[in-house]
């Protein structure tokens, strides 16, 4: 299986379309801005799903699903939130085609079926969920809410890419209501680190946890919480946020609860989410010139067995031993694929398995079983030994064990040489035109002075560190005063 694969340093950007592509994870559809996402990249999104699905469920929150469509007034209710989104929203205005009548063979929108009030598709669900929490809270007995859904929404996005920005795409999204304003907050706070825990022991992907500054808030927030990953190319990703709404919500729609004192007040707030996009930046974070690299926790299969045969009589010998590799490995809890076909030679399918990304591979022919052993390859290293099938069942768990460290050892060790200090807007500069990654400076907290260095150079505000350091120092840009050193990068 040939790769023909551009090379990163080639081309990143290309590389990365190429990748997605032919590794069989999505590709773009007939909808415009839309993809479809295949077997292969969906299996991964349902790892990265059940894992994030298991870890809400042990913080207490619970699964529903809320209506794809909301009523024009409910979405306008919170001014903050129509405003930030109204830009990419779909809005269905009718509810029937008819047949043309001056051309039989076309469909044409029905003009006597215009709805009366028109539905925007959710670029997200905040409006809708609030007015229907408004008919659940009456008083303090009814809170917390925690609740989170499994759903798709659509942002009409003008320039797309695969995984990264769709006009459609799936994600999860958390809404829960509180009595008072340090219990949402100590969930919104929760909830980052619940991201960062998953991105870091599950995705191998170091993230930096930090708020938002004022311009970079989601629409209607009071604050956005959110983790920050670095890319191989220097770019930053933004993997999921968290956000503490207030009571804007609540006022928009006008929930409130009854207090155990009896007076009336406006419940507190919170959203957080992540998306598909995860998938992006699992690709940018460990894949090479050869393909994808998966960390074991999130892989379809952890293992592949290749048996290389001659004859009918050599592929039942080895496949008697591969079923009992496979059965072995399954009873550790290791998922293992065992491929047997015979429309394909061992060299197409260790190109096909290294294109995909499969952490471990096994090969195993005539000689391996005489001498009771197989060939392991690593993808994350490309390194080969042999094993004796004896130790199989400690070798394989712990060598993913190793590679899943490894990948975020390495992710981190990318982190730490492409984080630079500047300290003059020169410095800033230099770091941002050449070779990027992220950039500690000082800011004077104006959001004048952050636009004006989007402008020029096209870094933006990341976040500003939840554990930034006090420190005296003049911004980078405008030489105002400055205590602490927030993160600059550019962006995906």
């Amino acid at each position: 299986m040939a790769k023909n694969l551009t090379t990163r340093a080639e081309d990143y950007s290309k590389w990365y379309n190429e990748l997605v592509v032919k590794a069989d994870l999505a590709e773009n559809s007939g909808v415009r801005g839309c993809m479809v996402i295949k077997p292969y990249g969906y299996a991964i999104w349902e790892k990265i799903q059940a894992q994030l699905d298991k870890m809400f469920k042990e913080t207490g929150h619970e699964n529903a699903y809320f209506p794809l469509f909301v009523p024009k007034s409910l979405f306008e209710a919170e001014e903050k939130n129509a405003e930030g989104f109204a830009k990419e929203c779909a809005v269905v205005t009718h509810y029937r085609l008819k047949t043309d009548p001056d051309d039989s063979t076309k469909l044409v929108v029905d003009p006597d079926a215009k709805l009366e009030e028109e539905l925007i598709v959710r670029p997200t669900s905040e409006a809708i969920i609030w007015n229907t929490y408004k008919g659940w809270i009456q008083s303090y007995r009814d809170l917390p809410i925690l609740i989170n859904q499994w759903a798709n929404v659509v942002r009409w996005e003008m320039r797309t890419r695969l995984f990264l920005r769709t006009a459609e795409f799936l994600w999860q999204e958390g809404h829960t209501a509180h009595s008072t304003r340090s219990e949402a907050i100590q969930e919104s706070e929760l909830m980052l680190k619940v991201y960062a825990e998953f991105a870091e022991k599950f995705m191998a992907m170091p993230v930096i946890q930090g708020i938002k500054t004022e311009s970079e808030r989601f629409a209607g927030a009071v604050e956005t919480y959110c983790i920050e990953a670095l890319m191989q190319d220097g770019k930053a990703l933004q993997a999921g946020t968290s956000h503490f709404l207030g009571q804007n919500f609540a006022k928009a729609f006008d929930v409130k609860f009854a207090t155990k004192e009896g007076k009336k007040e406006h419940v507190w707030a919170t959203s957080w989410g992540v998306s598909t996009r995860l998938m992006g930046a699992l690709i940018m974070t460990h894949s090479d010139d050869n393909g994808l690299v998966l960390p074991p926790h999130l892989a379809p299969y952890q293992v592949v067995i290749v048996p290389i045969y001659k004859g009918q009589e050599q592929l039942d010998l080895i496949s008697e031993k591969a079923f009992e590799i496979k059965s072995e490995l399954e009873n550790l809890g290791v998922s293992v694929k065992f491929d047997n076909r015979d429309t394909h030679k061992p060299g197409w399918k260790f190109n096909e398995y290294e294109l995909k990304g499969v952490p471990l591979r096994i090969a195993i022919g005539p000689r391996d079983l005489a001498n009771n052993t197989i060939e392991l390859a690593r993808r994350d290293t490309l390194e080969k030994s042999i094993v004796n099938l004896d130790d199989l069942a400690e070798a394989i768990p712990k060598t993913l064990k190793d590679i899943q460290e490894n990948l975020f050892n390495r992710a981190a060790d990318h982190r730490t040489k492409n984080t630079n200090k500047a300290d003059t807007w020169e410095e800033f500069k230099e770091i941002i035109n050449g070779d990027g990654g992220f950039v500690e400076a000082h800011w004077d907290g104006s959001a004048e002075t952050e636009e004006k260095i989007k402008q020029e150079t096209k870094a933006t505000i990341r976040c500003i560190p939840l554990d930034a350091i006090e420190e005296a120092g003049v911004c980078v840009y405008s030489g105002n005063p400055s205590n602490k050193r927030v993160i600059f990068a550019k962006a995906y």
